[in-house]
């Protein structure tokens, strides 16, 4: 009898139910927290037992609400992306731009998913891309179909692309700039160290991602991919086709400059719909239906980021979260310097189950783990290098992140068939991280 994996909510909601038993036998503490130039970072001796909480029944139905509060700005956003490239499809811009690099790229699709993913990890690298690889994902997933390949390589390309510049990053201001600046490091000090560790995890990345594709691949292109006789892109689909370069330039400048959120991104792709569906011919009526159906397509997706978020609410209502993160530096503390590195390693991975923020993980981690590298002789340096393999690495594989669920859902894959396939990818990473965090201790990586 085979075995059947469970819907996604169905596996979430489980999650929160052991959340929520769990609540009922780990101690509930805290930490005080001290704000130093705009970031909330924990004082690491101030962790003390509190009166516990245990979340009961009626806290495990208020998780799912309670997460969607907390996650609407994401939710929104999933929503907004989702209506402005249905408004941006329904022009049929995105088809026939497509059909012309299908055409131009024939027989080179694995080339072109390997340029792409290097492209995706040096904006992780370099502008902290995370977020922002959403609005990609829908013109991702028609190129992928038109070349042969399934949806996961969509995905692969730009959430595991983004995510191993994310990981190996040598100038991401959100994870390396502020992790050193908390650790009292120079800022980006160790870029000749950081460029060779990107450097190696983004081969291997784009490696896995084109064997996966050629795995993957039907066999043949899309009947619309390799029809001679279709006509070029119409000057109106040209003018769209156009603004929407312009809005995912904007996207990397904001991000790069201004340093935008999600708030101004979905304000940015509401101006798109808008503009789009009028230069597309839509009308204003058409513009709005399209926009809908758009946003229709991906609710449930959606709606699963706030059900994940649940979780973390079950955990943070029980005052539970600081001593999970107790417990796991105390294991490290007593451990040989050598060990001690794998140890920080480890809190570090686990830990972004528990705060999917890259720099909200650097203000909770840092504080605490950066000090006991210091009894233990491990460099702040590598401490810092720990932590953004921790956090980098299951960006692409927690539940409880948001933007990487609202990517599954833009492309229409379930996370347990997204597991199936990242799992040997999510080992590799780990297996070469930590290859590359001893070689750090061994040599002493600094300046200190």
């Amino acid at each position: 009898m085979k075995l059947r994996v469970p819907h996604t909510f169905a596996l979430l909601f489980g999650l929160v139910v052991v959340a929520a038993i769990a609540t009922h036998w780990i101690p509930a503490g805290q930490y005080e927290r001290q704000e130093v130039e705009g970031r909330e970072l924990v004082l690491p001796d101030s962790y003390q037992r509190v009166e516990g909480q245990p979340a009961g029944v009626i806290e495990v139905f208020l998780a799912y609400p309670r997460g969607l509060v907390e996650t609407a700005y994401i939710v929104f956003y999933i929503f907004i992306i989702g209506g402005a490239f249905g408004v941006i499809n329904a022009t049929g811009s995105v088809e026939a731009s497509i059909r012309g690099i299908v055409k131009a790229c024939r027989g080179r699709g694995e080339l072109v998913v390997a340029v792409l993913v290097v492209l995706f990890s040096l904006a992780g690298a370099t502008i902290g891309m995370a977020e922002e690889t959403l609005v990609f994902l829908p013109g991702l997933l028609v190129l992928t179909r038109r070349l042969g390949y399934d949806d996961i390589t969509a995905g692969a390309i730009g959430l595991v692309g983004a995510g191993a510049g994310f990981s190996g990053a040598f100038l991401n201001p959100f994870t390396v700039g502020v992790a050193q600046g908390i650790a009292g490091l120079p800022l980006f000090s160790g870029v000749g160290y950081r460029l060779l560790v990107w450097s190696v995890i983004t081969a291997i990345t784009a490696v896995f991602v084109v064997l996966y594709a050629r795995r993957s691949r039907t066999g043949v292109q899309s009947p619309e991919a390799t029809d001679e006789s279709e006509a070029a892109v119409a000057p109106r689909q040209k003018a769209v086709l156009g603004l929407l370069v312009l809005a995912l330039l904007a996207v990397v400048i904001g991000a790069l400059r201004w340093q935008w959120g999600i708030m101004e991104l979905s304000g940015l792709f509401i101006a798109v719909t808008v503009i789009g569906g009028l230069m597309g011919g839509l009308g204003a009526s058409g513009t709005g239906e399209r926009f809908l159906e758009g946003a229709a397509a991906i609710a449930g997706g959606a709606l699963v980021v706030g059900l994940a978020r649940g979780i973390l609410v079950i955990f943070d209502g029980a005052n539970v979260t600081d001593t999970i993160l107790h417990g796991m530096a105390a294991s490290v503390s007593g451990l040989p310097a050598s060990i001690s590195v794998a140890g920080i390693y480890a809190v570090q991975v686990l830990l972004n189950f528990l705060v999917p923020s890259g720099s909200g993980q650097a203000a909770l981690s840092i504080p605490i783990l950066a000090p006991l590298g210091d009894l233990v002789g491990v460099t702040r340096q590598t401490t810092v290098l720990a932590y953004q393999f921790g956090d980098g690495f299951s960006n692409v594989l927690t539940p409880t992140q948001g933007y990487f669920m609202a990517g599954l859902a833009l492309i229409g894959v379930r996370w347990d068939r997204w597991l199936r396939f990242i799992w040997p990818l999510q080992l590799i990473w780990i297996v070469v991280g930590l290859i590359f965090l001893l070689l750090a201790h061994g040599m002493r990586w600094g300046p200190f």
